[in-house]
């Protein structure tokens, strides 16, 4: 079957062998007793090769699916990741276009009010769409700082006794993706 046998069963087979080689001696020995016994060891001998296929039978077809599930787990794994990355840019592409009309309005127009407005709701387009996937904006203002939440950029006098140990300042905003932080927020220190 293209398998290679281990030492083990190799000395399993040799001694199988020999017993049936001294089997065969002691019955022709004895040219009294029934030749059926040595029929009889012949028939087990050939049920226990028959068993022994049929196990090895198995194990490849067992092998054989277990690659398979593997084979088709990693292009499944393969196809989240890029599905994943897919739906990502269709969420952003309409923002992007967006932009693109802003960009285009910016040179033709003198009202600057219009154009402050435009962009405001771009941006809160963008946010909200973000928040229905799931991103959170970490608030961190004036929290107790934790080194495991926060990244701390620098520390400075506070500018009150209870802003000691606090967060005075963030210089860029930390984000969580369902629950989990994505990134740290970058936050200055009072001491």
């Amino acid at each position: 079957m293209g398998k290679k046998e281990t030492a083990q069963e190799q000395e399993d087979l040799k001694a199988k062998e020999e017993l049936k080689n001294e089997a065969e001696e002691t019955v022709a020995e004895k040219s009294d007793e029934p030749k059926e016994a040595s029929a009889k060891e012949v028939s087990e001998e050939e049920k226990l090769k028959e068993e022994l296929k049929a196990a090895e039978d198995k194990y490849l077809r067992l092998y054989s699916e277990f690659e398979n599930f593997r084979k088709r787990t990693q292009k499944e794994k393969a196809d989240l990741i890029s599905s994943s990355k897919g739906d990502t840019f269709k969420l952003i592409l309409p923002i992007l276009d967006d932009f693109d009309r802003a960009l285009k309005s910016m040179n033709e127009a003198d009202d600057v009010k219009s154009l402050k407005e435009g962009v405001d709701l771009i941006h809160s387009k963008m946010l909200s769409s973000l928040k229905n996937n799931g991103l959170k904006e970490m608030e961190v203002l004036e929290q107790e700082f934790d080194a495991e939440l926060h990244e701390a950029i620098t520390n400075i006098p506070a500018p009150s006794d209870d802003l000691k140990g606090k967060v005075v300042d963030v210089v860029e905003k930390g984000y969580k993706l369902n629950d989990k932080i994505i990134r740290f927020p970058k936050v200055v220190v009072g001491n």
